[in-house]
């Protein structure tokens, strides 16, 4: 399944005219959002919370670029039921009127996410004029662009904690809008259609990752075994499964250390993957001569030791070349007992408890404290058995990579379609004359 861009008619340079937002095409207007709105309504002041009733509510922290959240509702107490005037309605276009600086002006479409829900006092439900506005979901498209984002920031007031924007500053954020309500809604089918592969696969990789992440726990304990194998298996520390080294940085100084960039050169934000071969920097034969830094052989396991991304999991890779690391890293190079395939799969899946067990307390940036990660046992199986558990999460792996780049693929794609859409460059309908 693929987004494929649509049939299109592009248009001369005679069809087009200047606007407060740049080159439209003649039958299209940049119209202030003021004049586009008949009606603006906020929500109710609900007392609400956690515990759930028959009435979810929605709030700003639900609100993204063009889409609601439902991930975590709160609901309305049942000491205050909602009004039936602020029951959302599927198509209805929400904006976020007090926020943080940054995330103030969302602008997001109710799609019926959930049977029945309401909305609170932050937000505000837009009411289309009819006779301008052919659809609610173009005008959601159109006002999440980076060009809507940035006008309605610009008439943001307040600190960066707290800023609201009123309505009645809209008459300064021009909209392009085509005087054709079909094509309006043309546009709006092409991006939906966009859409919704995008979220058939961000379904679909939750799913993979959720199978993999069950897989893991059943081979990686032993609970399942691959091969007729009745060895046992082994509690193993960590210290004693191969060769430790740690990195370092080369003299920022030594212009000689960096050019030309030979070796790559890895650092904690390289390992977004688990497979490494590329880096940020690399540096020069010469810096590793001087022993300024060190050089890991491939199929040495790597892990970050010190990060801010602690916080949330383990980053843990498994180099294809040779490579260098610095300070905040750590390298095994595994010996007999263990594959390197192996470890690099059993360290992501022990991540969360290496960190629940050897975090150093009291340091202002999160880092793992060497002498208890050496101390840290997993559970080793032969190593046919360790062949077998590698290939098969390692196939997993690789089938959660594609569609990780399917999914970048079709994000891209629909962003440069948006940019053509909502701009006129593209058009689905022929113009009019």
């Amino acid at each position: 399944m693929e987004v494929k861009e649509p049939n299109a008619r592009y248009l001369n340079r005679g069809d087009t005219h200047q606007t407060e937002v740049g080159t439209l095409p003649i039958d299209w207007s940049a119209i202030p959002l003021s004049d586009l709105l008949t009606a603006k309504q906020l929500g109710g002041n609900y007392k609400n919370g956690a515990t759930e009733t028959a009435w979810p509510l929605i709030k700003m922290g639900n609100l993204g670029r063009g889409q609601i959240d439902c991930e975590k509702v709160e609901y309305v107490h049942t000491s205050t039921p909602p009004s039936a005037r602020d029951r959302l309605q599927a198509g209805d276009v929400l904006f976020n009127t007090r926020n943080t600086l940054d995330l103030v002006g969302k602008v997001a479409i109710w799609r019926d996410e959930l049977p029945e829900a309401y909305f609170n006092s932050n937000i505000m439900r837009m009411c289309f004029d009819p006779e301008r506005v052919g659809s609610s979901a173009y005008m959601n498209y159109v006002l999440n662009t980076s060009r809507s984002v940035s006008a309605l920031r610009a008439i943001a007031t307040g600190t960066t904690s707290v800023a609201a924007i009123y309505s009645r500053d809209f008459s300064n954020v021009f909209l392009p809008i085509p005087d054709s309500k079909t094509e309006q809604q043309s546009i709006a089918d092409t991006l939906g259609g966009a859409d919704a592969l995008i979220d058939s696969l961000e379904q679909l990789l939750t799913k993979k990752r959720q199978i993999k992440q069950g897989a893991m726990q059943e081979l990686l304990t032993g609970r399942r075994r691959l091969l007729q194998d009745t060895r046992a298996w082994r509690q193993v520390p960590l210290g004693k499964l191969g060769r430790w080294s740690g990195g370092m940085t080369p003299s920022m100084a030594r212009v000689d250390y960096w050019s030309p960039a030979e070796v790559p050169w890895l650092s904690s934000g390289d390992l977004k993957a688990a497979q490494l071969s590329e880096s940020a920097k690399s540096v020069s034969n010469a810096a590793i001569r001087d022993g300024t830094t060190r050089v890991v052989p491939p199929k040495s396991v790597v892990l970050v030791m010190r990060s801010g991304i602690l916080r949330k999991y383990l980053p843990v890779g498994i180099t294809l070349k040779p490579m260098a690391i610095n300070q905040d890293l750590k390298a095994i190079q595994p010996n007999d007992e263990v594959t390197a395939e192996f470890l690099l799969h059993a360290l992501t899946f022990w991540g969360e408890g290496i960190l629940a067990t050897c975090l150093k307390s009291g340091t202002t940036v999160e880092s793992i404290e060497f002498h208890w990660l050496k101390a840290f046992t997993i559970v080793l199986p032969p190593i046919p058995e360790q062949d077998a558990i590698a290939e098969a999460l390692s196939a997993m792996d690789t089938e959660i990579t594609a569609l990780e780049a399917h999914l970048t693929k079709a994000r891209a794609l629909k962003q440069a379609m948006a940019q053509a859409l909502l701009t006129g460059r593209i058009r689905l309908v022929e113009p009019s004359a």
